[in-house]
Order: C-alpha cells, then sequence, then structure tokens
C-alpha cells in the first residue's frame, strides 16, 4: 500500500525516530542507505500537522555499550536487569556530532512538536520512542499525543528492525493505530528486518 491512498488527517501524527548522524553513512552505528531516506523524511513530514522526532541521548556509561562490559562484543547479547539486551558500539552520546539529526533532515526537525530524548538512563536501553527497554519507563509520548488528540500514528526512519519496530509495537499497545512507511526506513539486517515484519503482522500494524 501507498501513502498515496490514506487521507492525511488532524488526528495522525508523523514520528520519526532517530534521523541521527550516527545511524547514517560514516557514523558509529551505520545503517545502509541512512542518509539517503533524509530527503523523503522532509517530504513526508511536510503532510503532516504534528511531527514528533526521536533522539537517541546516550550516556558514555550506558549498558548497552560493549566498551562497558569486559569482554564485550558489539552485536552480541547479554543478560540485564530487565532481560536480553543486545550490545553495541558507543553510539549518539550526548553531546557529540553523532547524536546530532543529520544535516539533510533539518526541514523535518523544524516541523517537530516534540524532540523526544531516549536512552538517557545509563542503566537501562531505549529502542521505543515510547518506552526504555525495561518497557515501564515511559518517554511521555503516549501523554503528549493524546493531549494532541491523536489516534494514528505514520512511524519512519532508523533503524527499521529496532527503533522503529519497537515503536510501531508500543504505539499499538498504547492504544493507537500504527503505520510504518517502509520506503522511509531502512534496517541494520536482513533476519532482524523480518522479524519486525512478522511482529507488525502479529499485531495488526499497517506497512506502507
Amino acid at each position: 500500500m501507498n501513502i498515496s491512498a490514506f487521507d492525511v488527517l488532524d488526528t495522525d501524527a508523523l514520528i520519526v525516530v532517530d534521523p541521527q548522524n550516527d545511524f547514517c553513512e560514516g557514523g558509529a552505528l551505520a545503517v545502509s542507505g541512512g542518509a539517503g531516506i533524509m530527503p523523503l523524511l522532509n517530504a513526508i513530514a511536510a503532510r503532516f500537522k504534528t511531527v514528533i522526532v526521536s533522539q537517541d541521548w546516550h550516556t558514555p556509561d550506558q549498558i548497552s555499550f560493549a566498551s562497558n562490559h569486559e569482554g564485550g562484543v558489539p552485536f552480541t547479547q547479554i543478560e540485564v536487569a530487565y532481560g536480553p539486551q543486545m550490545l553495541w558500539p558507543d553510539h549518539c552520546v550526548q553531546g557529540t556530532s553523532g547524536a546530532d539529526f543529520h544535516p539533510d533532515v533539518a526541514p523535518a526537525i523544524q516541523r517537530a512538536a516534540a524532540i523526544i530524548r531516549k536512552g538517557a538512563n545509563p542503566a537501562v536501553d531505549s529502542y521505543s520512542a515510547f518506552f526504555e527497554n525495561d518497557h515501564q519507563t515511559s518517554t511521555g509520548l503516549s501523554g503528549l499525543l493524546r493531549g494532541l488528540g491523536i489516534k494514528r500514528v505514520f512511524i519512519c526512519g532508523l533503524a527499521y528492525d529496532y527503533c522503529v519496530r519497537y515503536s510501531a509495537e508500543d504505539a499499538v499497545r498504547e492504544g493507537f493505530d500504527a503505520v510504518v512507511i517502509e520506503d522511509a526506513c531502512r534496517a541494520i539486517a536482513p533476519e532482524t528486518a523480518q522479524a519486525a515484519r512478522d511482529s507488525f503482522a502479529a499485531l495488526g500494524v499497517t506497512r506502507l
């Protein structure tokens, strides 16, 4: 299905997930093709009255950084207090250029009603724009959207198989209709991208 098939309503919001330098080519956790979606994010954002942007905002001692675990290896999984946690290269550290929004997405950022910073607690990683990875600590996004009268969210950005996926899943659990704009996302790996699609099918997330 194409986004042109949808009438964008005042009760719709666009959530642009983590369009940051570290997730684009040359960044610490680059997603292939990440920079290339920025013009599309701008074009989509121009259609929405309400735009929300999320931003990874880690401290150097973030629990998900492999560098903070003796013998830790990026892209392997460990167990922490809230369950399984993937280890990542250090990325999107507060105040660094890697945490900055990609310059090509500036028009979408300028339209944002709010920027939701996530992952600032060093003891808990955060993929979703709605909840940290303990699935209990809210970012406040649900309340913001309800206060704005939003009923359906369109989600795009980086990366499809982690932060976009978790955001879409939590949107449904929070009572919103969720639509993922796949052309405006990029994934880390084919296997986890397929897992995201399977999850979307199970939860009733619409894929464009």
